[in-house]
């Protein structure tokens, strides 16, 4: 008797679960269809719902861009009804979710620089502008640095974009090949480019920027025929002969062919002299190297260093003499100090670390007397002046501001967008600006000395993994006498953002 009393339980609770899951199942049909049968779900919606079917109904969902996810599917607010979304790149189908993001992204470059043409005047921060400042330093408030620094916070914000026309001898040089990476030089009179060729492979120039003014917006190329079908990794000034003489890249290698260091001269991109032959040529053969640097201390004078797999290398220009340092990760950024003979290194691991390059090679990792740490690649290193602070980016995006004397953590830039590209980090110690381009192709400015967001700059060419524009800042753009502002180099173009 109980055994037929329970197996009628289990028959009436089974019969109900099914009930309710065609419910559910009918329900969610609907709900998938939601934005194309609105009156549908309203008839099959209870009476007495009360405020809730306010609160579900499509034009509240539109009013307020949200509507619930559901999985294989996009829901578009403007035509306020769902699609479906197809895993990867599809050609048959648009609605892919790197399409949908990019779409996004564009919309969103595309409305920040319409503002930007619409507001000529803008602030960083509430209440700060020129008279106020002004008052402020002639009532003794503000010193002559601070001043200054906050003089070109406001000049920032009010940077207009202007393109530059680029002219060359070789009329068939200027405007074919696309910008990868522009590096200005100590004193910004001249900047050296590498150029991305059609064919494959990369091409180098010479910009002078002595023509640039706030009348001119023209500047001169010196290309030269010097031709390399491999990647450039990294790119420094070397002083060899005099400030700024040379120009040191690191090459990958491809295929048999070994990477290598190649030291130009800079004399090599000029036409002024075509009949002089140009400084010293050389080329060093290394392994894959992610990053150098030139040191400017007398006490290593003539040497650079390159970043290698698991190993620095430090090498003496003149004599050829080479010292080893093993390390435990990739070598992706790095910078000589000028007051000591002291390399600082970034690592793929996130690790920091300085050596002394007066000692002699040691094996293990007794050699590192600084040891600082991020949570991801660190892919850009920069010392300040006092050289007791160092600024560090890596590839989670963060920018962190370093006590060297302590080991410790000081500041932190937020906004910085990365994930897995190498990108350069510009430090104006003079005008207190921080300057990086992220891998979303936008270019932010902070303040050096609070971390504060002053600007982001949106790209003028649509977002894409080949087109990250790559940036010089400068209050003395062109030389001594020179024009302060940035220099913005995107595909095949070159901006000015001038001060207003």
């Amino acid at each position: 008797m109980k055994r037929n009393y329970w197996r009628g339980k289990e028959k009436h609770g089974w019969s109900s679960l099914k009930q309710s899951y065609h419910h559910h199942r009918h329900r969610r049909t609907n709900h998938s269809n939601y934005a194309e049968r609105p009156e549908q779900e309203e008839t099959q919606s209870p009476v007495n719902a009360g405020p809730s079917n306010s609160e579900n109904s499509p034009s509240s969902l539109t009013q307020n861009s949200v509507a619930p996810e559901l999985p294989g599917f996009y829901y578009d607010s403007e035509k306020n009804r769902y699609f479906r979304l197809l895993p990867g790149h599809n050609n048959c189908n648009p609605l892919t979710k790197e399409r949908i993001q990019y779409k996004a992204m564009e919309c969103k470059r595309l409305r920040l620089l319409e503002e930007e043409e619409k507001q000529k005047k803008k602030t960083a921060r509430a209440g700060l502008n020129s008279s106020m400042l002004l008052q402020r330093r002639q009532l003794g408030l503000l010193s002559s640095t601070s001043y200054c620094r906050l003089v070109h916070e406001l000049k920032v914000n009010c940077m207009q974009r202007r393109k530059i026309e680029i002219h060359s001898p070789d009329s068939s040089v200027a405007g074919t090949s696309n910008f990868k990476i522009i590096v200005a030089d100590v004193a910004c009179e001249r900047i050296f480019t590498v150029n991305d060729v059609e064919h494959g492979g990369c091409k180098y120039g010479i910009i002078n920027l002595s023509g640039l003014g706030k009348e001119s917006l023209t500047v001169e190329m010196y290309d030269n025929l010097y031709f390399t079908n491999r990647k450039v990794n990294s790119v420094c000034w070397a002083s060899l002969t005099h400030p700024d003489s040379h120009v040191l890249l690191c090459l990958m290698g491809i295929a048999e062919t070994p990477g290598c260091a190649s030291l130009l001269p800079a004399s090599l991109f000029s036409n002024s002299n075509p009949g002089d032959r140009p400084g010293m040529l050389c080329s060093f053969k290394i392994s894959t190297a992610w990053s150098c640097a030139w040191c400017l201390n007398p006490q290593a004078d003539n040497c650079f260093s390159t970043g290698l797999t698991r190993r620095v290398l430090v090498t003496n220009v003149v004599t050829g003499h080479r010292q080893t340092f093993g390390t435990s990760s990739d070598v992706l950024a790095q910078q000589f100090a000028t007051q000591t003979p002291v390399l600082y290194n970034g690592c793929r691991s996130g690790e920091i670390f300085s050596i002394d390059v007066r000692q002699r090679n040691r094996k293990g990792q007794s050699w590192k007397a600084i040891r600082l740490f991020h949570d991801s690649a660190v892919t850009s290193i920069r010392l300040l002046q006092a050289e007791h602070y160092l600024i560090a980016a890596d590839m989670a995006g963060k920018i962190k501001l370093w006590d060297l004397r302590t080991a410790k953590c000081v500041k932190q830039y937020k906004g910085h967008h990365n994930e897995y590209a190498i990108l350069p980090l510009h430090v104006n110690e003079e005008e207190g600006l921080l300057t990086a381009v992220g891998q979303d192709c936008y270019t932010r400015i902070w303040s050096l000395q609070d971390a504060y967001l002053l600007r982001t700059i949106p790209s003028p060419h649509p977002s894409s993994k080949d087109a990250i524009p790559s940036v010089v800042f400068s209050s003395r753009l062109g030389g001594s006498r020179g024009v302060p502002g940035l220099l913005m180099a995107v595909k095949q173009d070159l901006y000015h953002f001038s001060y207003n």
